[in-house]
């Protein structure tokens, strides 16, 4: 494996002053920089859209907790095979949970999981959206509204699932490598 993060030949761009002072923090809390990032820093433009999503969707304010969030992207990511994700996503749900079984549970078939009800009819929801979306009517928002989430809280489960289908099939088509940190990370 090279230093890239991804199979392309695409050089980082000269990163702005916030741009590396953001990789710093990573590093620093993380004790690393994911590498979806630095597949991002050779356009700074896409680098601070994907960044700005991604910390509205999985760190703001939401009715779902951040480990509910994760959950999502690991059963996305599970479901579309991505290689990076299933690894990275699946650390941060190890992590938040204190469970490593939880975590790979996440990533090998979320319904073998001790969920609670809300949670499994969430992740059914983001499946189902992963793999039917243009299948989903009333009745599937019904089941989440009687599971405790509101409107706002399904448009989140929306919006996360739809930002890692997309995620996903980018990590693939460059062939995104996981940090190899990411592998023992709470286990």
């Amino acid at each position: 494996m090279t230093d890239s993060p991804t199979r392309l030949d695409l050089p980082p761009a000269p990163l702005p002053d916030d741009t590396r002072a953001y990789f710093a923090l990573c590093a620093e809390k993380l004790g690393l920089i994911p590498n979806v990032l630095r597949a991002y820093a050779f356009d700074v433009s896409k680098l601070n859209a994907f960044t700005a999503m991604y910390n509205d969707l999985m760190l703001a304010e939401s009715g779902l907790t951040k480990l509910e969030r994760e959950m999502i992207a690991v059963v996305v990511s599970s479901i579309n095979r991505c290689w990076y994700c299933q690894v990275a996503h699946g650390a941060a749900v190890r992590e938040l949970s204190g469970n490593p079984v939880l975590g790979e549970q996440m990533v090998m078939n979320y319904r073998a999981a001790a969920l609670t009800p809300r949670q499994r009819k969430m992740l059914d929801f983001a499946a189902h959206l992963t793999e039917h979306s243009h299948r989903t009517e009333d009745h599937h928002r019904d089941v989440l509204r009687a599971a405790g989430f509101s409107d706002r809280d399904i448009w989140d489960i929306a919006a996360i699932t739809g930002f890692f289908n997309m995620t996903n099939r980018i990590a693939s088509a460059t062939g995104m490598e996981p940090n190899p940190e990411y592998h023992g990370k709470a286990r």
